[in-house]
């Protein structure tokens, strides 16, 4: 696993899930209602988000920490982490450019969606990362696949020739029909 990837996943995990978690406690609980109800947005977005940010979090933290474990479930827990943080996120843009939703309700009072973008941005690196880490995988699979393929052939892996132990003579079908 790539260290970007890893420390990333942990500071996204970390984060995200904290943001979850202190939407339970005020004055972040009074402030998150606020945001929601200012927004024009419905209702059910406000455990919808608390749960939606919590999952996220721990999805990321889990797969990172159990990363051995899940081999084969990793990429993907953590590319739908990633997919589900950039839909939270934008939808936190959303907020943060509405003009009735007030700056003292935001986190760090801040009026400009910096926040979310920062985190949309590192939603997407971990995303780029994985493909990568995909993309390095196929190649040296593919390269080993090719690579196995002419050994097979008896090709070296330089591709200069063939190299035939001794004993083993091929002989051509038109050979083989001279022969009888």
């Amino acid at each position: 696993m790539n260290k970007a990837l890893k420390y990333n996943s942990i500071l996204l995990g970390t984060a995200i899930f904290i943001f979850g978690f202190l939407k339970f406690f005020d004055p972040f609980k009074t402030w998150f209602h606020i945001q929601i109800a200012k927004s024009g947005l419905p209702p059910f977005f406000i455990p919808l988000g608390m749960a939606g940010e919590m999952s996220v979090g721990l999805s990321f933290l889990l797969a990172t920490v159990f990363r051995e474990r899940i081999r084969s479930l990793f990429r993907p827990v953590v590319a739908l982490a990633a997919a589900g943080l950039i839909v939270a996120m934008a939808v936190a843009i959303f907020v943060h450019l509405q003009p009735e939703v007030p700056a003292s309700v935001l986190p760090l009072g801040i009026k400009p969606p910096l926040i979310p973008l920062f985190f949309m941005l590192l939603a997407g690196l971990n995303l780029f990362q994985l493909r990568r880490a995909n993309f390095r995988s196929t190649r040296t699979q593919s390269v080993s696949i090719v690579t196995s393929a002419k050994s097979a052939r008896g090709v070296t892996a330089a591709g200069s020739g063939t190299s035939r132990s001794r004993g083993s003579h091929s002989a051509s079908p038109s050979t083989v029909s001279r022969v009888r």
